[in-house]
């Protein structure tokens, strides 16, 4: 390891580990390097423009954040909750069962965990906990287990960050999501379903039959929200990024137009919030940028290549061992660094070992996801907090046992991979 390596290392794990936020950690120890290195420290700009310029899909992340957003501004959200409950609220655990189906079809919209836990969090928790059928931990826990499924189901903003990393084709990762996607579905309601009958969660009064057409209608617009994103990208008549800017559209023809939920300050505040978002996320775009040339710099994919295909691994035992290391660091770190930081390293790998890259992606973003549930530090556990004040402890005390289930989810999507492969497969893909 070169002395301008290890430099750009301690720096990096140094600023990081004082609070310092991921993307600007990454810009200063990349300037350490190329200084200490000989290197023009303008070489990072020039990279962060490069990666940026060479990665038109990028531009899909802040018009999914601002679709979500929208959403959540407008009465999308309340629609939707209430076209669930007629749908599966009769049922035992009927508000746990509407909570996960409400996030399986607001996952086909956002994109986003965080924008699913946040826009429907708050609303269905109110209404579990004030019914007195539910405790606030049980509630919570459910909600942020079910937010989980947000960037499976395409679209999927994390799906589209690691197809710029992996080179992959995004139209494929986001059909090899939506099995996935339904399959942590059912394992929560299957699981949801279970608790409720031993801890006899009183059943809801169902809505009455007749009011199912009225409560469909209302909902019909909203519904068709990810019909028109698949139809666009796998019709061949838009782009992932030009399906983006529809969705956005749409939802602001839904909330405004439609619906009239909107104003034009309640939208400026939306606009603001999604520049806010989509910044963020940026800045650990552009240093992830920077990372990845530094890595490519010092040959470490291929030397980690070597040393793994050496060893003559098992790719089902790389996969488990991959997604272990992956599952602790996502109780530390969010998916988007995971996503453009860590997972390259591995890209290489994948290849000399024949793992298929459509199949990693959809694992380690399920890892990711289940990462932000991960007590004591998980993302979306706090944000739960942060929406409805029911204390961390509560939550997270009932955490464990959603946990538990989508690690069984993901046991299932690495044993079984045709799981994954078998509708991108039906579409032409020869992975």
């Amino acid at each position: 390891m070169t002395l301008e390596l290890t430099l750009c290392l301690l720096t990096l794990f140094g600023l990081a580990g004082i609070g310092t936020p991921v993307g600007y950690s990454i810009m200063m120890a990349s300037i350490i390097y190329f200084t200490v290195g000989g290197f023009d420290v303008a070489l990072t700009g020039e990279k962060i423009l490069q990666g940026l310029y060479k990665s038109f899909v990028l531009l899909a992340v802040p018009l999914f954040i601002a679709a979500a957003n929208i959403m959540n501004g407008g009465t999308i959200t309340d629609r939707l909750l209430k076209f669930c409950i007629a749908v599966v609220g009769r049922f035992k655990g009927g508000l746990g069962h509407v909570n996960v189906v409400a996030s399986l079809i607001f996952s086909g919209m956002s994109g986003s965990a965080v924008a699913d836990a946040a826009g429907i969090g708050k609303i269905i928790i109110g209404m579990m906990t004030k019914s007195g059928r539910y405790t606030k931990g049980y509630a919570a826990a459910i909600t942020a287990a079910s937010a989980t499924i947000g960037p499976i189901i395409p679209p999927s903003i994390p799906m589209v960050l690691y197809s710029v990393v992996s080179d992959s084709s995004i139209g494929f990762l986001f059909l090899a999501g939506i099995v996935p996607g339904l399959v942590m579905g059912l394992f929560l309601m299957f699981l949801n379903g279970y608790i409720s009958h031993k801890r006899n969660f009183a059943t809801e009064d169902p809505v009455p039959l007749k009011q199912l057409p009225k409560t469909t209608f209302n909902a019909f617009p909203a519904l068709l929200m990810p019909a028109i994103l698949l139809y666009g990208i796998y019709g061949g008549v838009t782009t992932p990024t030009e399906a983006a800017a529809i969705a956005a559209l749409y939802a602001l023809i839904l909330a405004a137009g439609l619906y009239r939920a909107l104003t034009f300050k309640s939208l400026y505040e939306i606009l603001v919030e999604s520049a806010r978002s989509s910044a963020a996320v940026g800045v650990v775009i552009g240093g992830a940028f920077i990372l990845n040339y530094i890595v490519i710099a010092e040959n470490i994919p291929s030397y980690m290549s070597s040393i793994l295909t050496g060893i003559d691994m098992h790719p089902l035992m790389f996969l488990v061992l991959i997604n272990i290391f992956v599952l602790i660091l996502g109780c530390f770190l969010d998916a988007t660094t995971i996503i453009l930081v860590i997972v390259p390293l591995f890209i290489p790998a994948c290849k000399a070992l024949g793992i298929d890259l459509v199949h990693f992606g959809v694992l380690v973003v399920v890892n990711s996801m289940i990462g932000l549930i991960t007590p004591p530090y998980g993302i979306l556990l706090f944000v739960i907090n942060a929406v409805t004040g029911i204390p961390i402890k509560e939550i997270i005390s009932e955490i464990w046992i959603f946990f538990i289930t989508l690690i069984a989810a993901l046991i299932t999507l690495i044993i079984f991979p045709d799981m994954v492969l078998w509708l991108p497969r039906i579409m032409g893909y020869s992975g």
